[in-house]
């Protein structure tokens, strides 16, 4: 099916690794030109950015503390200077808070919502104007699947915020031909271990017992990205093996 991605500009912070890593390449596999961004891990950026190229598309790839806004200002100048604005945000990049609340420090507390609230925020604030300018926008948050499980208190505040951001930028822009929706993706693997000892990790009660494929995150992304989308707004999708069934 033809996405309608070819020569549009997708942003993606948090590209360098992991599911942001994953999220680029497929955009750009469909055509988009990227620009990608990370706070510290510039190697592996290079490295993703070397990656699409060879898809045959354009990258802006730059260092980026999505915690800064006026880092983000610039990030977002750059692109627009680069490629004439921005059609696609991907708000990949994260904090993992993993301790248990009465460990954790304040620090920590605010670090997560510095990276998981205020991170995506700025991105939304400097793009959003773009895509209004073009009457055209796709905003893909993650959320994770925390805040329907309640696994860890900072983990699931932020994520479930996240959640309700994304919902009322949906409901204020529509009006603009802007979509915002949310990715909870579960427990996703990289295929680089054994499925036996991966299956372990699997909190109980998952029906589908494997952890997912990056691909059947990305599949979702480039669908809510494209021109098919336009219809889905304001949604959480769950990529989760049914551990969390809405």
């Amino acid at each position: 099916m033809e996405t309608g991605l070819k020569g549009k500009t997708a942003l993606v912070a948090g590209a360098s690794r992991n599911m942001g890593r994953y999220a680029a390449l497929a955009l750009a596999a469909e055509g988009a030109n990227l620009a990608i961004c990370t706070s510290s891990r510039m190697k592996e950026l290079n490295e993703v950015a070397e990656a699409a190229r060879k898809l045959g598309v354009k990258v802006l790839a730059d260092k980026c503390d999505i915690t800064d806004n006026a880092a983000v200002e610039a990030f977002v100048r750059k692109a627009r200077g680069e490629f004439g604005g921005v059609d696609i945000a991907v708000n990949v990049a994260g904090f993992r808070n993993e301790s248990p609340f009465l460990e954790g420090s304040f620090e920590e507390w605010m670090r997560n919502i510095e990276v998981n609230l205020n991170g995506p925020y700025h991105v939304c604030r400097h793009v959003i104007p773009l895509m209004m300018a073009r009457r055209w926008g796709r905003i893909i948050n993650f959320s994770g699947i925390a805040p329907y499980l309640g696994y860890g208190a900072a983990k699931a505040m932020v994520k479930l915020g996240i959640v309700g951001f994304t919902r009322g930028l949906a409901r204020e822009f529509a009006d603009h031909g802007i979509t915002a929706n949310c990715i909870g993706a579960g427990a996703i693997g990289r295929g680089e271990r054994d499925e036996s000892e991966s299956v372990k990790e699997l909190r109980p009660g998952q029906p589908i017992r494997r952890k997912g494929r990056p691909d059947e995150v990305t599949s979702l992304l480039v669908h809510l990205a494209s021109e098919n989308a336009g219809y889905i707004t304001g949604q959480c999708c769950l990529v989760n093996g049914g551990m969390y069934m809405q």
